[in-house]
């Protein structure tokens, strides 16, 4: 999930209001704008009363989509023969009743299946054959119920997401055992490579294009059907144009790197955009430079990111969807940004980013 910030910045930014599209959902490929809510883990763990409250939050909003993880240690917790699909299971069925497009992340590794010495979930798997075996019995089961999409790893040129460190040949493998094993099961599916966090190369972290570079060199980029990026800007919007290059017009280095490796024009899914609204530093209304100090934005400028950022992916070339990240603040702890994504607060009361997002929404809708 986000951790990171712009910092560094030693420019103000260029603020242009975008006029509202009235072309409808469409870009200007004429491929539709899909627009979803990024749960993370939040939703197997839900009661049936909470889980249906959450997606009729998404429904409310205007979303068509949602994104969940699918934890391989949930799934198979205790063995590589016993299976526990009774948690997403739900999910799948609230989902469907809302007509509710669910894509599931394939993600994070039980116990057993861990590198001799990783102690996290977010261990690369040992064996990237078994990930494999996980993922097809999971189009099996679910392809029947309409889910065709897939996103293999979340962030996984993180260190913080690959565990013990970030490493593109070992994803790369992952990722061509996993998609061929989809493949297998589902003719339909449709395969995303992890959301790539914007970061830098440092710290033993892999910047977004560093890292889908090392991928694409080993033929990567031509294993899945689109890429997946998460450009987080706070406290910057996403139209916003910049001397240092935001999050969002690093897009351009990403469709640098497919093109030099021969798949031009691939889709680009932003499947987590959010901002927080509380922290441990200070916040940013957006009309002054952020400073060292600065984690979080007021949660009225997270209503004009939101809203900025839903006009401005319908119209950035190649941008085929956009999920928020996320419905419901996850706590109330100011000592961590995490806690403070949501639409609603923690006590399930609307920020205006929640209007804002909806509003925008319609505006595609007309």
């Amino acid at each position: 999930m986000p951790i990171r910030l712009l910092a560094g910045a030693t420019a103000l930014i260029t603020l242009g209001a975008m006029a509202l599209l009235t072309t409808g959902c469409s870009k200007g490929d004429s491929t539709p704008l899909r627009l979803g809510i990024a749960y993370g883990h939040r939703l197997v763990g839900m009661s049936d009363k909470e889980l249906g409250t959450a997606l009729d939050e998404a429904v409310d909003v205007g979303a068509r989509w949602v994104r969940a993880d699918l934890s391989w240690g949930d799934i198979q917790p205790d063995a590589p023969a016993a299976f526990e699909w009774s948690n997403f299971d739900r999910v799948v069925t609230a989902a469907k009743q809302r007509d509710l497009t669910l894509l599931p992340i394939l993600s994070y590794t039980p116990p057993w299946a861990r590198q001799s010495g990783c102690t996290s979930d977010k261990c690369r798997p040992a064996d990237p054959k078994a990930f494999a075996a996980f993922a097809a019995a999971a189009a099996a089961r679910y392809a029947p119920s309409g889910i065709h999409t897939w996103e293999i790893w979340n962030e996984p040129n993180l260190r913080d997401f690959w565990k013990p460190q970030p490493d593109a040949a070992a994803y790369t493998t992952l990722l061509r055992a996993t998609t061929q094993a989809l493949r297998r099961e589902d003719s339909s599916a449709y395969v995303i490579l992890g959301g790539l966090a914007s970061t830098q190369s440092q710290g033993g972290s892999i910047s977004q294009t560093d890292f889908l570079t090392a991928v694409s060199v080993r033929g990567g980029n031509r294993l899945v059907d689109a890429v997946g990026y998460h450009p987080y800007t706070y406290p910057y919007l996403a139209s916003d144009k910049t001397p240092w290059g935001t999050a969002w017009e690093r897009i351009a280095g990403l469709e640098r790197v497919l093109s030099a490796h021969g798949t031009p024009g691939m889709p680009l899914w932003i499947t987590e955009y959010g901002a927080p609204t509380n922290g441990p530093g200070a916040a940013s209304d957006g009309r002054r430079k952020p400073t060292g100090t600065t984690t979080h934005v007021t949660e009225k400028r997270q209503s004009e990111i939101a809203e900025d950022a839903v006009r401005t992916a319908a119209l950035t070339p190649h941008v085929e969807a956009l999920f928020w990240y996320s419905e419901r603040d996850a706590g109330t702890d100011p000592s961590s940004r995490e806690n403070f994504f949501g639409l609603r607060r923690a006590d399930g009361s609307a920020k205006p980013a929640l209007g804002a997002l909806r509003k925008a929404i319609a505006a595609l809708d007309r």
